[in-house]
């Protein structure tokens, strides 16, 4: 029996009973996540979490669990959602006129979402397949690895008031202008087709307007599983990669290429964070290091917006749905505003 009989064979109470146990497992996964990796990789096997290699493991069974879910999580979520409302009326409502203040909205959503930059990656497609428009997405994208309350009370905790303020209007104001740049270029065209398609039963529908609830139910089953057979490469590239480089302190690197003497040491810091992946959190106890040593403020949190917006990582994961040329254009759009945010820092607290 294929899925769409399965679900109009269910009466009413067995559907919603189904979805509750559903989304009991889903959290119970989530939320066991971790502790079983931390059982099974540090107290079974007995790898070191302070090696690389313990370490690595550990992160990238941990973080291709918890993507996953977050994938199945927001993909069913998002799909089932926009089963109620067309594409077209989306776009109008988050585009056009009001898409300034889509960009602010989307950023502001960024900061309360407290995504690496890989996990964000689930929401983005969901958003983009929704019909949100691209700019807009871009800077949810941006926000919500950059700025979120853990940046913020980690560096309120170790470096005041006045660095963290400048964080995050700076950390804003890159995800808002990024995203408004990105949508004036018309990035549409730059996203892989299967993202904007709406399917049911395998074909391509125009309309999902006179669908049940076992039809819009069916419609998340089947994008949740169509769109994991498209990424689940990259999923596994990009978070072995980063499983590779996790834990990675540069800090000679950092101390020689990009020191106080170096004009060019806020460029040079944001190329040395490209190919890392950590979040906020992971990177921030580096930063606090290296200013220990002397570097300028500006430098460092260039160097952690690097790390926590472009990731490399972050980057095989978006391939699958973004094309070449969008990602050369969100890489340097980002890391042009990350430049200019680290010179002024470094103007601003000398």
């Amino acid at each position: 029996m294929s899925v769409a009989e399965r679900l109009r064979a269910r009466t009413p109470t067995r559907r919603w009973v189904g979805l509750g146990v559903a989304a009991v497992l889903w959290v119970v996964a989530y939320e066991l996540n971790r502790p079983l990796w931390d059982w099974l990789v540090l107290d079974v096997v007995g790898l070191d979490p302070a090696s690389r290699l313990g370490s690595g493991v550990h992160f990238f069974l941990y973080d291709t669990v918890k993507i996953a879910l977050l994938l199945v999580g927001i993909i069913f979520v998002i799909t089932v959602l926009r089963s109620f409302m067309s594409v077209e009326r989306t776009r109008a409502l988050l585009g056009g006129r009001r898409e300034g203040v889509g960009n602010v909205l989307a950023a502001g959503l960024g900061v309360v979402t407290p995504f690496c930059s890989c996990s964000a990656v689930p929401a983005f497609i969901g958003f983009v397949a929704a019909g949100v428009p691209v700019g807009v997405t871009m800077s949810f994208l941006i926000a919500s690895p950059l700025v979120n309350e853990i940046a913020i009370a980690l560096l309120l905790g170790l470096f005041g008031v006045g660095p963290t303020l400048l964080y995050v209007g700076a950390g804003l104001v890159i995800a808002i202008v990024g995203g408004l740049v990105l949508g004036r270029v018309h990035a549409e065209r730059w996203i892989e087709p299967f993202v904007f398609e709406t399917r049911l039963g395998g074909q391509v529908i125009d309309s999902t307007l006179g669908l049940g609830w076992d039809d819009r139910i069916q419609m998340g089953v089947e994008e949740v599983i169509s769109i994991l057979r498209k990424i689940w490469p990259y999923l596994l590239v990009g978070i072995g990669l980063g499983a590779v480089i996790h834990g990675w302190a540069p800090e000679e690197l950092f101390t020689r290429y990009a020191g106080a003497g170096n004009p060019l040491a806020v460029p040079v810091a944001v190329l040395i964070g490209v190919p890392l992946y950590s979040n906020a959190a992971g990177i921030l106890p580096l930063v606090e290091a290296l200013h220990d040593k002397g570097l300028p403020m500006g430098t460092l949190l260039a160097f952690m917006m690097a790390v926590v917006a472009l990731s490399l990582p972050e980057m095989i994961l978006l391939r699958r749905v973004l094309k070449p040329q969008l990602i050369a254009v969100f890489v340097a759009v980002v890391a042009t505003g990350i430049i200019a945010v680290g010179y002024l820092f470094n103007a601003v607290l000398g």
